[in-house]
């Protein structure tokens, strides 16, 4: 089997020195997986997390069916969130800058929290990508400004985050007014039944690309736990953030009420601290954007917001301050660190009802390690299960003890203390096994 290489895709020189540019030695394997389907024109769902570089698994390819000669929408891409579909929009730059004269391709980002009537003036010539929120797309096709019905690509990025966003009725209008045979291409985390109604009327057998994610992996992200046991919690943060003295960090909440606090209480402590969540002003958060881009903070305080699609560079440390509601939402986070090979450390804050969420993100392959922060050095605990795990295996032992040995119909004199005599055995066999390992 000869190995997928960029070079392989057979993509436009310019885009093989873009590509070299940024530094790509070869494809991840959602790119590998996508990027054939999108050059031959078929419709295609790709389930991957975030930090799969399901982004440029589109864009390349995009960019390679744009005709520059064509003076009209050719694609449109749709993200849930401002940050996204900015971050979208520069990478394609990225990309294109590198063509000739005659090779440029015209590219334009519409989000809300932005000008509109100077949206509308941009648009005397139509361009041939269009990057943006659903809502403001949809507003400008509206205004008779955009039109999007000679586009021949339509890309949902997110999917799932557009419907618990409740956008996926305003990304419905813009496929609606969309040629028949448009190409759909729709990037997931994860498929819920809700979002299957919206995938079968636009898509006839699509093409499915599914990668499993890697953050959950032990090999690039350290996770560990934190029991809270009588501290203050912010306390705890703050003492957490000084011991890891991280390159960046973000502090996740669940609230953006609780990320003002946690944001306040850090500030008030003397910390330099960002934080992104959805009711900052859109100027704020371009703000924020731009001075966590410049390196101003060493913190972030954030919502579930940031934990998809938005890349911040250079994120050394995630600290949960609150377990998700939604527990896929813990891979998203930890996504955040650990990313182009890189290590990375997600550490959760946990009390005695966090027990349940953290049994099933061990079933989801989540391997935690057990520290405590103890006058400000890190200290191994023992597992935090031991006992559960020692009830257990004596009564996987006792259950040994009795197949041994069998069960009668009637219990006889003496059977307790057979069984009693054969569990000792089997506990003096295992310490036996365990001196010789």
């Amino acid at each position: 089997m000869t190995e997928t290489t960029f070079k392989s895709f057979q993509l436009k020189p310019f885009i093989q020195t873009a590509i070299t540019k940024k530094g790509f030695n070869e494809p991840t394997e959602i790119q590998r997986k996508m990027i054939p389907i999108i050059l031959r024109g078929e419709s295609a769902i790709g389930q991957s997390q975030t930090g799969t570089g399901k982004t440029h698994a589109y864009i390349l390819p995009i960019i390679e069916k744009i005709d520059p000669q064509l003076q009209e929408v050719q694609a449109i891409i749709t993200a849930p969130t401002r940050e996204l579909a900015n971050q979208i929009y520069h990478e394609i730059l990225e990309i294109t800058k590198w063509g000739n004269p005659e090779e440029q391709i015209s590219t334009r980002c519409f989000i809300g929290g932005t000008d509109k009537q100077r949206s509308i003036e941009k648009l005397k010539k139509q361009p041939q990508i269009i990057v943006g929120t659903p809502g403001r797309i949809l507003d400008l096709v509206k205004e008779q400004a955009l039109f999007v019905h000679t586009a021949a690509i339509m890309v949902i990025d997110e999917a799932d985050v557009m419907l618990d966003m409740g956008f996926l009725f305003d990304v419905d209008q813009i496929a609606g007014r969309l040629q028949q045979d448009v190409q759909l291409l729709v990037f997931s985390a994860t498929i819920p039944e809700k979002l299957k109604p919206f995938l079968k009327k636009y898509m006839e057998n699509p093409v499915f690309e599914q990668v499993q994610s890697r953050q959950i992996s032990a090999e690039k992200i350290e996770h560990i736990l934190v029991p809270l046991r009588s501290r203050e919690k912010i306390d705890l943060l703050y003492d957490m953030l000084q011991a890891f003295n991280p390159y960046l960090a973000i502090v996740f909440t669940n609230t953006k009420a609780m990320a003002d606090e946690v944001y306040l209480q850090l500030s008030g402590k003397g910390l330099k601290v960002g934080r992104i969540h959805g009711d900052l002003t859109p100027r704020e958060r371009s703000k924020m954007m731009k001075q966590i881009k410049n390196l101003e903070f060493q913190y972030i305080v954030a919502t579930d917001l940031a934990a998809r699609g938005i890349d911040i560079q250079g994120v050394s440390h995630v600290i949960n301050f609150e377990l998700p509601k939604d527990l896929t939402f813990y891979v998203h986070r930890a996504g955040r660190t650990a990313r182009a090979h890189f290590s990375g450390v997600c550490a959760t804050i946990y009390e005695p009802s966090d027990e349940q969420a953290l049994i099933q993100l061990e079933k989801m392959g989540i391997t935690f390690e057990n520290q405590d922060l103890q006058k400000g050095e890190w200290v191994t605990l023992k597992d935090r299960n031991r006992r559960k795990k020692r009830i257990k295996q004596a009564d996987d032992i006792e259950e040994k003890a009795r197949k041994m040995i069998g069960r009668p119909k009637k219990v006889k004199p003496g059977y307790k203390k057979k069984i009693e005599r054969q569990v000792d055995q089997i506990k003096k066999r295992q310490k036996k096994m365990q001196k010789r390992k």
